[in-house]
């Protein structure tokens, strides 16, 4: 938001029944004036002041959940934008805006309020060139340690060609590992490696058998997304960026994040039989990232190709033919248009929604066949009980969200809390167990498979009612897209694999000036060594499984 700007009067704000005047109160002279987003209000704060800040919102205030946090540059500034909500009031939503110089952009890192801050920081610096003071690790993360420049800056330049060294012969014991009265050895797990689903490499150390630390290495499969989408136009060109960032069968989700920040930002509506077609087919993408799941992770634990891998495959090309039919693609859907949906349901329409039926039928008995070949049996038990444990409250610390999260007792889901589309018109429950362990986030996941089915199978009968002359599939949206300038907007839904949120701060033209990707894999995946320190090789494996994450989406 311009500097300049005078801070609008406080009414009826966005972001739930928060009191505001009264957080201001509570943060005191901390605050240097308020900004309002259209999700929520922002305090800006001083540089000094950010781990003071953010401790104080989620100790006093019960913001414990930061979902985000966006670094940008301003021709005259930096800044951070830290995205808080609370777990159990995802609509109450508060801002910290932390502006820094241009001459010198170094902030106060609030890694010590919120353990996740630590890779979202990381990633602002090695973007954007923001530094931050106290940061445990301010090293790249996303780019080789190596690299001149940060990609996001406004002076980079593109033209100029880089090589990039590499550390020879590191030692990669560092002394903070080793202990001389143990028997270490460091361990590279990938990066390629089937059991890191996709291209990540996990530095470990073991003493003994045990883990004794593992860190993730990821940017391995960068491929610059935001900026991918900030040179591109809101109407027409971005759209089809969102499929490619978790590619597992989950495309229509992503796009409904872009859709929903968007839709938001423009101040467009969407036609109500559009939206239960989008329930519809993005419950569809779900059952087929889950079955994706299942299969890996029957694959990791134990082994099974034959058995439980191919019919869980088998299972998801049923939906993918379905969506194929819809979409007319099984993986780069870009069926979801601002406004609406592309086009309406495939002809003949009762043929097509005769397959979805058929497909619901027989769900319940192959459900069953999972848990008979699968959670009953002794040795997936003994892999996946009690190991990769993850308390709640480690869990909050990191930004955990979806079925990990869920797994761990955390009931939390966007589409009921903060809800969007047709999912508040509609039964159906969050699925949570408490086991808090892999085990417990194998039968979330299940759980939600037959949830995702109840919500199709009541949004086919819906479509198959719809009256012939009311199946509008899209709004009027002008062909060319200009927010007003400097509106900024944080939204979220809830992805296969967790909260997947977009922030886009725009500048009066038909493109984003800042485009932020907020991947619920980049934050699930940070908790991996909380999860695994201490434990076996075999149960990180197990325990990476669990996570069920997607490179293209981490990395972004």
């Amino acid at each position: 938001m311009s500097l300049e700007e005078p801070t609008p009067d406080v009414g009826e704000l966005p972001g739930g029944d928060v009191d505001y005047d009264a957080l201001e109160a509570l943060l005191g002279e901390k605050v240097l004036r308020r900004e309002e987003h259209l999700n929520a209000t922002a305090f800006v704060v001083r540089p000094d002041a950010v781990e003071e800040t953010l401790q104080t919102l989620r100790v006093e205030a019960g913001f414990d959940h930061c979902s985000c946090v966006t670094a940008q540059e301003y021709e005259d500034r930096f800044e951070s934008i830290y995205h808080l909500r609370k777990y159990d009031a995802p609509m109450q939503e508060v801002g910290v805006v932390v502006p820094t110089a241009r001459d010198n952009p170094v902030s106060q890192s609030g890694s010590k309020a919120f353990r996740t801050i630590d890779w979202h920081e990381r990633e602002a610096y090695d973007l954007v060139g923001i530094n931050y003071e106290n940061h445990p690790d301010m090293r790249r993360i996303l780019l080789p340690e190596t690299w001149q420049g940060h990609p996001l800056g406004l002076d980079y330049n593109q033209e100029k060609p880089q090589i990039v060294t590499l550390d020879k012969h590191k030692n990669p014991l560092e002394p903070d590992n080793a202990d001389g009265e143990s028997d270490t050895m460091f361990l590279n797990i990938g990066p390629h490696h089937p059991a890191t689903h996709g291209v990540l490499h996990l530095k470990t150390v073991l003493d003994g058998e045990q883990v004794a630390d593992v860190e993730p290495d990821i940017g391995y499969l960068h491929r610059c997304e935001e900026q991918l989408c900030q040179n591109g136009t809101y109407r027409h060109q971005i759209m089809p960026y969102p499929d490619r960032w978790d590619y597992i069968s989950a495309g229509l989700l992503n796009e409904w994040a872009y859709a929903r920040a968007a839709e938001d930002l423009a101040d467009l509506d969407v036609p109500e039989y559009a939206q239960v077609i989008r329930t519809m087919s993005a419950e569809l993408c779900r059952i087929a990232s889950h079955m994706l799941a299942l299969g890996t992770f029957a694959l990791d634990v134990y082994g099974d190709f034959t058995a439980i891998f191919q019919y869980a495959f088998r299972d998801r090309e049923i939906v993918q033919n379905i969506l194929e039919d819809l979409t007319g693609q099984r993986l780069m859907f870009n069926y979801f248009r601002l406004g609406g949906v592309a086009w309406d349901l495939p002809e003949p329409r009762e043929e097509f929604l005769d397959k979805i039926r058929d497909f619901l039928d027989e769900l319940p008995e192959k459900v069953e066949e999972y848990h008979d070949l699968l959670t009953s049996n002794e040795i997936f038990q003994l892999r996946c009980v009690n190991t990769g444990v993850l308390e709640p409250e480690v869990a909050k610390q990191y930004g955990v969200t979806g079925p990990v999260a869920r797994g761990s007792g955390i009931d939390y889901d966007l589409r009921r809390d903060d809800p969007y589309g047709y999912y508040d018109k509609l039964d159906w429950d969050v699925v949570t167990m408490d086991g808090c362990d892999n085990y417990a986030r194998v039968l979330v996941r299940m759980g939600e498979v037959e949830q995702s089915a109840r919500i199709i199978d009541q949004c086919v009968e819906l479509l198959a009612d719809w009256p012939e002359d009311d199946r509008e599939i899209q709004s009027n949206v002008p062909r060319t897209l200009r927010p007003e300038e400097d509106a900024e907007i944080y939204r979220t839904v809830e992805g296969a694999k967790g909260e997947l949120g977009i922030y886009i701060r725009s500048d009066g033209t038909d493109k984003p000036a800042r485009f932020k990707i907020r991947s619920p894999c980049f934050s699930n995946l940070q908790a991996l060594p909380e999860m695994s320190n201490g434990e076996y090789i075999p149960d990180l494996i197990a325990t990476l499984g669990s996570l069920d994450i997607v490179l293209g989406e981490v990395d972004r």
